[in-house]
Order: C-alpha cells, then structure tokens, then sequence
C-alpha cells in the first residue's frame, strides 16, 4: 500500500485510538465488581466515542462537519485521561500505569490535533477557490 487514505480505518490517529480502546478492555478487567456500572461504564463508552466520532466525522461531506467531530474525539480523550486519574485517585492502577495510559492518551491527542489542522487546511483550500 502507498500510504493513501482510502477509509477512515487508514488514519494513523484512529488506528492509534483503536490500540488505546484495547488498553483500556484491559484496564476495565482489572478493576472491581463495585465500578462495573461507574468507571467501567465510563471508560468503555469514552473510548468507543473516541473510535466512533472519528469514523462518523470521516464519512460527513464536509471539513467543518468532520472536524466538529474529531473535536467531540478529543473531548472523550481528555475524559479517558480524567478516569485513568480516579482510577488511580481509587488505588485501582499505580502511579507507573497511569503514566503510561496518560502518555498513550496525549499520543492520541497529538494525531488528533494534527488530522484537524490537515482538514482546517484543506477546507480553507477548498474555500480560496
């Protein structure tokens, strides 16, 4: 393959986003009974919002409707980094882990932020012509 965009399944930020979804399948095991319907709940939603609304925001018409989406993505990022730190506030990771998860959300971020500048881009291109 040459690298070229043909699904959103191609995007390095939602393969990156797809890998933390997992971490967190393997975050939600470890921790108790007691959070099933809490942060359980939460995470597994927050980090199919992430995968979800970069898929859905692909597959709009339009840059702004797409990148209005990607920005609902990083929201749900930044609420994943909030829940890895009640985990943590909890006992339920160590200080190591939650590092970890926090630096692999940010890398997330990072992508994200640079596919919504690449879209800002090309909409103000299309725009100028």
């Amino acid at each position: 393959m040459n690298g070229a965009i043909n699904s959103f399944e191609d995007l390095k930020v939602y393969k990156l986003s797809r890998e933390l979804r997992k971490e967190i399948s393997g975050l939600v095991r470890k921790l108790p009974g007691c959070e099933q319907y809490n942060l359980v709940s939460q995470l597994r939603r927050a980090g199919q919002s992430v995968t979800s609304n970069i898929a859905e925001g692909y597959g709009r018409f339009h840059y702004q409707e797409n990148i209005q989406f990607c920005r609902i993505s990083r929201g749900s990022l930044y609420e994943i980094i909030d829940l890895f730190n009640a985990c943590s506030d909890e006992d339920y990771i160590g200080q190591e882990e939650l590092e970890k998860l926090k630096e692999f959300t940010l890398r997330c971020v990072q992508l994200l932020n640079g596919y919504i500048r690449m879209l800002a881009k090309k909409k103000a291109g299309e725009s100028n012509k």
